[in-house]
């Protein structure tokens, strides 16, 4: 099955030439900033696409879950940091993994959650990394090196007298890089997110505590940082893929864009002037992020040639479970003869990571856009 127009609907196309091109395009800036690339799996959870992300690379990589830990495990990655924080409840998965051979570095903010850990994993007869989170302005997770420099510092002596868990060092997230409305508001966080973790780091080596590696990264901020002095690491992730969202903050051009959702049309509403498909809120989730900058984007954006917008703007006005609406801006008529009732029509996600978590593999599209394999990818808990 070779073709796209022969593959069941709705599913997910992966465009290998583009993601190779990102995944390479990353590795050079990162080379280039002299820090290394631990990329995170979170959006992608395939470990067709994570050999890629690490070709040439130490192998480490970032997950969100315990089941993607579990699955790249499986499938030869050794090194591997859990980067949500972490609840003693979870000792025995993360166990089971350091008994298969991977080193799993854990994370936390809470001086409680760092205690209780050490007792359960001191009973297991188990030693684990554990690094310290640090909120550098995404206001989620994490310690701010400034207001709750004691709080850091005071962490990391207790992960350091444990017998059961060694200080690895601190991670941030630049979360807030999503919203950033320019390519320069995205720099000025990316010098944010650098200077508060590095500041965190310095806490630590002050009090005479080890911090050997200094964690940041999002895709925006490992895109436009201009400087990562004392940083040893950056996780980005979405890169792998891009979306919508990540085109409209300059994070990625629409060329970068690798997957995109192939949809049925099942029927034309020309009272409302909706074309209707198969791709609805679960083929395509219901994030409407990309809004805060183009209205219409709605839940997704229609394909033209070269897997760009179209010039019409063709989007995802309106998703139920199954059914997708795709509507003009202004409620123009649509190009009804464009989209036959059982043609096909390919949308760009709105946010990759949110999308992809709907299906289980890629239809992945080779030379002369041909489906050349299809690649697993895991999901859950």
């Amino acid at each position: 099955m070779n073709n796209i127009n022969s593959l069941p609907t709705p599913c997910l196309l992966l465009d290998r030439a583009v993601l190779e091109s990102n995944c390479r395009l990353m590795a050079e800036r990162m080379t280039k900033l002299g820090v290394r690339l631990r990329p995170h799996m979170k959006t992608a959870k395939s470990a067709n696409v994570a050999r890629l992300a690490t070709a040439g690379h130490f192998g480490g990589i970032t997950v969100s879950t315990l089941r993607e830990a579990h699955y790249f495990a499986e499938r030869g990655f050794t090194d591997i940091l859990y980067a949500v924080g972490f609840v003693p409840s979870k000792i025995g998965e993360a166990s089971t993994l350091q008994e298969m051979g991977v080193e799993i570095i854990l994370l936390t903010d809470s001086m409680k959650a760092a205690a209780e850990t050490a007792i359960q994993a001191a009973a297991m007869g188990h030693k684990f990394p554990m690094m310290i989170e640090i909120d550098t302005g995404d206001g989620r997770c994490g310690l701010d090196p400034v207001s709750e420099a004691g709080d850091i510092v005071n962490l990391g002596r207790v992960i350091h007298k444990s017998a059961a868990l060694e200080l690895r060092g601190v991670l941030t997230h630049a979360g807030q890089s999503y919203h950033g409305a320019s390519v320069e508001a995205i720099k000025a966080i990316a010098e944010d997110e650098r200077a508060g973790i590095v500041a965190a780091a310095d806490l630590l080596r002050g009090a005479g505590l080890p911090c050997p590696v200094v964690s940041a990264g999002s895709t925006p901020t490992a895109r436009y940082a201009e400087n990562l002095d004392g940083v040893t690491e950056m996780r980005p992730g979405v890169y792998m893929f891009g979306d919508v969202d990540q085109a409209l903050i300059g994070s990625c051009t629409y060329d970068h864009i690798a997957v995109t959702v192939l949809a049925s049309v099942i029927g034309h509403n020309r009272r409302t002037k909706k074309i209707v498909t198969d791709a609805g809120g679960l083929a395509l989730s219901k994030d409407i992020g990309p809004a805060e900058f183009d209205p219409d984007t709605g839940y997704g954006t229609v394909t033209g040639k070269g897997g760009k917008p179209r010039a019409d703007r063709l989007y995802v006005a309106a998703v139920s479970q199954e059914h997708g609406q795709l509507a003009l801006p202004g409620g123009a008529e649509p190009p009804w003869d464009e989209f036959p009732v059982g043609g096909r029509v390919r949308i760009l996600p709105n946010h990759v990571c949110m999308t992809a978590a709907a299906h289980n593999s890629y239809r992945v599209i080779g030379e002369a856009g041909k489906i050349t394999e299809k690649w697993d990818r895991v999901n859950g808990w």
